[in-house]
């Protein structure tokens, strides 16, 4: 028994493979395990939201709920984010410059700063309850709230574990930070061509990464002072300097992603990228605007006008390397004969997430607009659609093919693989959606009590089921994680180029070996072409859509839900009209 779990734990970790491996697979475990603990924090908090708006009741006390919503966002951003980013950029580096790994203290150092400060910034865990000591204190994170936990400017004072733990994730940062550019540097000294466009957005982001800390960084040496009674403290001052940082935070989760599509789109495609150029522009575009607009997120407190406006034309100006780089790899991939499998599915989702979450980043950025939807749950649907509808199917991309390289087999069920990705999608769909609801209805962010009126309650249950739907999805890929470093069958890739890799990994998840369908299509083609029998679905929607407007009684109620049902079939049933009376009269 002890031989079997020896031989479990050298797996999991990689033990018997070269020191970087074992490192990036520990970061790997380490971030899957608070990323899941972030996902029970954010479940506990849907159903405190969801109890609330069905039954009035609160099954969790005040403390455990903003604690929740705190933990979560602590420990999928930079437990589970944070923690994955930075082991993919030094694995990839590694391999794809073919480095020889230095400073091992170095690297070893700033993964255990890492996890020692998610400790710390949660505060102590009591098995017991106990009046005297306080088990939240991560309720206070997210500075819009500063200065409180400090003493003399709060009546709510917390543990200075809680700023240092701030202060060691800051060092992570800056140590993992230097060893990525260090080897970087050493690589791009025999290189004889320009650095490959991927690996470049990777050096942007870890500069974003040390850049962005700059702010948060001042901030904790700012909080643990005052903490101390050294020097006052000035809270509107040590929130801007905050949000240096948490606006590009955005940036930092979302440029592996685009370093993710710049490496696999060409590759999918088998096409080399339309512009070098157009992309090594936008890259140094996103390093220029991506860290100097932390006055957008303060748009509401008494600033000067003439700044805000400033920040919001340097807001603006991040969409131009945003359009670069849609057009650019928009352009890569027209024409190429791309063949659907998991790897596609995410990358794609990737692509088209980042532009449905940047069109509402826009409309954050306007002052005007910012107004209304400050504060609301509309924020928190941008940010969770840039999050979950682009950097992580992004980083799920590069995880499919980093998964088999790492491990040497491959992956156990493609079937598990599609049950992950649909279920993912439908879920997060979902629940970023009914976030956007909540926004517009004027709901605050980490409202605990809501009106349990209109469409609130329905909104926030849908909240809730799309959390859960796409949590169950995510489960299904971590146990084909763990099925496949258990039972998944051995491959050799060692001397393949990237490229080979992906194709070999992409023929085992194609989505023609696991569809149900597959032996029916053929014979459905030969009665009616797809376009048609879609064409005349989307008829059908039209016309049964009369009924569900006819049942919604009365039609002055604009939270009806049969009204937006009506108005959602309506619309698709029209859009599948359209597009495949085109495709059938050859228009497309």
């Amino acid at each position: 028994m002890s031989m079997t779990f020896r031989n479990i734990i050298v797996t999991l970790f990689q033990l018997d493979k070269d020191w970087t491996t074992r490192i990036v697979s520990s970061m790997l475990i380490l971030g899957v395990v608070w990323g899941a603990l972030g996902v029970i924090d954010g479940l506990m908090v849907r159903i405190q939201e969801s109890a609330w708006g069905i039954y009035g009741f609160l099954p969790f006390t005040p403390q455990e709920y903003f604690a929740g919503i705190t933990l979560h966002a602590e420990r999928t951003l930079f437990g589970f984010a944070q923690q994955i980013i930075f082991a993919i950029i030094i694995y990839l580096v590694i391999k794809l410059m073919g480095i020889q790994p230095r400073l091992k203290w170095l690297l070893n150092t700033a993964f255990v700063l890492l996890n020692i400060s998610m400790m710390l910034m949660e505060g102590p865990i009591l098995i017991y309850p106990s009046q005297a000591f306080d088990n939240y204190f991560s309720a206070t994170i997210w500075y819009y709230l500063s200065p409180i936990g400090i003493p003399g400017y709060s009546l709510y004072v917390v543990s200075p574990l809680f700023f240092i733990g701030w202060i060691l994730n800051d060092a992570f940062v800056y140590l993992a930070g230097f060893w990525i550019a260090y080897h970087m540097y050493i690589g791009t000294r025999n290189l004889k061509e320009k650095l490959p466009v991927p690996l470049l957005f990777f050096l942007v982001d870890i500069l974003i990464f040390m850049i962005g800390y700059t702010g948060v960084t001042a901030s904790d040496v700012w909080d643990i002072l005052s903490f101390f009674g050294v020097v006052p403290m000035n809270a509107l001052l040590n929130q801007i300097a905050f949000w240096i940082f948490g606006h590009s935070v955005v940036y930092m989760l979302w440029l592996p992603a685009v370093a993710a599509l710049y490496l696999l789109i060409p590759m999918l495609a088998n096409k080399p990228l339309f512009s070098d150029r157009m992309a090594r522009i936008s890259a140094i575009l996103y390093l220029v605007f991506s860290n100097n607009v932390p006055i957008h997120h303060m748009y509401t407190i008494n600033l000067p006008v003439e700044l805000k406006f400033v920040q919001e034309a340097l807001t603006y100006g991040v969409v131009i390397p945003s359009f670069m780089t849609f057009l650019n790899l928009w352009a890569t991939a027209k024409g190429a004969d791309v063949k659907w499998n998991i790897i596609t599915a995410f990358t794609v989702t990737s692509f088209a997430g980042a532009i449905l979450a940047g069109v509402t980043g826009i409309a954050n950025a306007t002052v005007s607009f910012d107004f209304i939807v400050n504060n609301s749950m509309w924020v928190v649907a941008h940010f969770h659609q840039m999050i979950l509808l682009s950097i992580v199917p992004g980083a799920m991309a590069v995880l499919y093919v980093l998964i088999p390289m790492i491990s040497g087999k491959m992956w156990y069920s493609s079937k598990m693989a599609w049950f992950h990705f649909w279920g993912y999608i439908v879920g997060v769909v979902i629940l970023t959606v009914s976030f956007e609801l909540l926004g517009f209805y004027g709901i605050t962010r980490r409202a605990e009590i809501v009106p349990r009126a209109g469409g609130i309650p329905l909104a926030e249950n849908l909240a809730t089921a799309g959390a859960a739907i796409a949590d169950i999805a995510t489960l299904g890929w971590f146990i084909n994680v763990i099925l496949t470093i258990a039972k998944g069958s051995q491959v050799s890739l060692e001397g393949l180029s990237l490229g080979q890799i992906v194709g070999t990994v992409s023929m085992q998840l194609d989505w023609g070996s696991i569809s149900l369908l597959k032996d029916k299509i053929p014979r459905i083609r030969k009665g009616l072409s797809a376009s048609l029998v879609l064409a005349i679905l989307g008829a059908l929607m039209i016309v049964s859509s009369s009924i569900i407007l006819a049942s919604a009684g009365d039609a002055t109620s604009p939270t009806d839900p049969l009204e937006w049902l009506w108005l959602a079939v309506f619309t698709l049933g029209i859009v599948m009209v359209a597009v495949n009376a085109f495709r059938l009269f050859k228009g497309l």
